[in-house]
């Protein structure tokens, strides 16, 4: 672990010397002029964020944190404390009797409907509001400023942060990866790997093969793992009180109003990591299926 981080250490040392030599250079800076690191948006593009952005958020971050935590258990645990029946009288009835899953993958699957039901939304509120437009490229002179927002960061000369007006390129990329190309492969994936992918599908299967499937799922949630971190990183590192009102309280202030949002959706978030676990989620469980040991 040691020999890791010593090793990281030393490549971003050198990321950043060798960001500052670039820089020095007459054609790199021409570029970085040219490319200042965003594109300009369309005319009609939305100047601010709305409040459902605001609780968009939260529920995404409560989500994903929680999915994140429930898949590692799926992954890593090998004699898990309880498991879930689903009762095949409800709402839902098949033919063949339901599968025994852990408790863990019942939260877990929850979860993940839930996420989906909330992303669904998400994305047809971008749409109808025309908030899609802070979010997707819109020109294609966002991979030049992408490679300019890099190399301002590498270099530790940051680009201007002014995410009530527009995000920087790379930004906007990240933002697009993750809505629109990392969820909906965590959805297909973590589909094929669950229960309630048809299992006499022979055909469907030899197409989509579950070990595909587990082949992207796992580095999808890394993905978010290091999105997630980047971001709240970035968060307090570019002016935390100001992009806090952006994120949870709609305005574009320095005020503390957002912080203090931001401070209760984390003490809501550190409660449910921590009743996340069989004594409390049983009662829940057991009102959709039989949990047993």
């Amino acid at each position: 672990m040691a020999v890791t981080i010593g090793i990281a250490v030393v490549t971003l040392v050198l990321l950043v010397l060798a960001a500052k030599w670039l820089r020095t250079l007459p054609a790199v800076e021409g570029f970085l002029a040219a490319y200042p690191g965003h594109s300009e948006l369309p005319e009609d593009a939305p100047v601010g964020l709305p409040a459902w952005l605001g609780w968009q958020h939260f529920l995404n971050a409560f989500f994903i944190l929680l999915i994140i935590r429930t898949g590692w258990l799926v992954r890593t645990t090998a004699r898990p404390k309880a498991h879930w029946t689903r009762n095949n009288k409800g709402l839902i009835r098949t033919k063949n009797p339901p599968q025994k899953i852990s408790l863990d993958l019942w939260f877990h699957l929850t979860l993940d409907a839930l996420w989906v039901l909330n992303g669904a939304v998400f994305i047809v509120l971008l749409l109808a509001t025309g908030q899609w437009m802070r979010i997707v490229p819109t020109s294609w002179d966002v991979v030049p400023n992408a490679v300019s927002a890099a190399l301002q960061y590498a270099s530790l000369d940051w680009p201007t942060e002014n995410g009530w007006i527009n995000y920087n390129a790379l930004q906007v990329l990240a933002y697009f990866t993750t809505v629109f190309i990392a969820a909906p492969l965590a959805l297909v994936t973590g589909l094929r790997m669950s229960p309630a992918w048809p299992k006499q599908a022979e055909k469907l299967n030899r197409i989509y093969p579950v070990e595909a499937a587990r082949a992207v799922h796992f580095p999808v949630m890394l993905y978010f793992v290091l999105f997630v971190i980047v971001h709240v990183f970035l968060v307090f590192a570019t002016g935390a009180l100001r992009n806090l009102n952006h994120m949870y309280a709609a305005r574009d202030d320095g005020g503390w109003a957002g912080f203090w949002l931001f401070a209760a959706s984390a003490v809501v978030m550190a409660a449910a990591w921590f009743l996340a676990r069989p004594l409390f989620l049983r009662p829940i469980a057991s009102l959709m299926g039989k949990v047993s040991k």
